[in-house]
């Protein structure tokens, strides 16, 4: 595991998504000041989450409307049966950073 630079803190705006294009691709989120990121890619098919509804600490696919919970990855809504992967986050300055394997 290894420490990476997703983004600074002005690049992503509350209630948003932020890409990392890593193999596999991860996204970050603010929420209510605090960043969090998980898996980018739903369970259910293959939508980038980063793209997705935020609200509540919450995403939404924005293909077929499955639901989880950015602080654990949990799955709030079918279709997804599947958690994300969640990933640790810190940040350094102004700089977000994830905690990502290798």
């Amino acid at each position: 595991m290894s420490w990476i630079r997703a983004c600074s803190v002005d690049d992503i705006e509350d209630d948003e998504g932020f890409r990392i294009d890593v193999v596999p691709p991860i996204a970050v989120f603010r929420v209510d000041d605090d960043y969090v990121a998980v898996a980018d890619t739903c369970t259910h098919d293959d939508s980038s989450l980063a793209d997705g509804y935020v609200d509540g600490g919450q995403v939404e696919c924005a293909w077929h409307f499955a639901r989880f919970c950015l602080r654990t990855g949990a799955v709030l809504s079918p279709p997804a049966t599947t958690p994300l992967a969640s990933y640790e986050v810190r940040l350094d300055g102004d700089d977000v950073m994830v905690h990502v394997p290798r």
